[in-house]
């Protein structure tokens, strides 16, 4: 059984964010990136897959400038066989990089695709659920277990009301919710021999795909600061300024 992953290069999730001056974004420039958080935990899945004998490859993949190179070379030192770079402008959007997926999908013929449910950046948590219905496969979202049986897979999801366990015929979509599993770290040995395995780069023209743009960010801003509390002497004083300044209760 083939897997493929896919990844995105975010702002580090314990890195302070900073707005820029003119509103245009998020300042990225000196700032540490990471593998999101969801796509960790997609990738410490499909490496715990081909450990149980269950996958026998495992593939990752990221659209982004050359810098995402860096999260495919941590992704590999995890246990990934090979990794696909395509070749793309830093922020594209969640259908695009869907319709990106399911082109390295028309060439890879995977048997599961992992991803996170979203990324920590945009908070979109769109791509699964679109690659799904392009490819028109079954999907398992928000997967806090997952198990293989011959052709079929069950998937736990998390829901409103609790857990629900569907099942579902390979090929399939899963993406990873926070309790799937803990992400392991890379070890040295495993960081010099990442270096090793085979990072191939597909450009967009190579694949047959072509952009387009849907949505327009106007504008990027901090949100409002927060006020300190107030001490209050009694609690009549407290149900006076609920009442007459919070106007909260008549």
């Amino acid at each position: 059984m083939k897997v493929l992953v896919a990844i995105k290069r975010v702002i580090d999730p314990y890195v302070k964010i900073r707005v820029k001056s003119d509103g245009s974004g998020v300042e990225q420039n000196n700032v540490k990136m990471a593998m999101n958080p969801f796509c960790e935990i997609a990738v410490e899945e499909a490496v715990r897959l081909k450990e149980a004998g269950t996958a026998t490859e495992v593939i990752v993949m990221s659209a982004g400038e050359t810098v995402c190179q860096e999260q495919l070379r941590t992704a590999l030192a995890l246990g990934v066989d090979r990794a696909i770079h395509i070749e793309v402008p830093a922020q594209i959007e969640p259908l695009n990089v869907a319709g990106i997926i399911h082109a390295v999908m028309k060439n890879e013929s995977p048997d599961l695709v992992i991803l996170g449910k979203q990324s920590i950046d945009s908070d979109n948590n769109q791509v699964a659920q679109m690659l799904a219905a392009i490819a028109n496969l079954p999907q398992g979202t928000f997967a806090s277990h997952i198990e293989v049986t011959d052709r079929q897979v069950n998937v736990t999801r998390e829901v409103d009301g609790g857990l629900e366990t569907v099942k579902l015929n390979l090929p399939a979509v899963i993406s990873t919710d926070l309790r799937l599993n803990e992400p392991r770290y890379a070890s040295l040995p495993n960081i010099m021999k990442a270096k090793q395995k085979p990072l191939e780069v597909i450009s967009l023209e190579t694949l047959g795909v072509t952009l387009s743009q849907h949505h327009e960010v106007l504008e990027v801003m901090t949100p409002a600061a927060r006020k300190g509390g107030e001490k209050v002497g009694s609690v009549a004083e407290l149900v006076d300024k609920l009442k007459n300044e919070a106007k909260v209760i008549s």
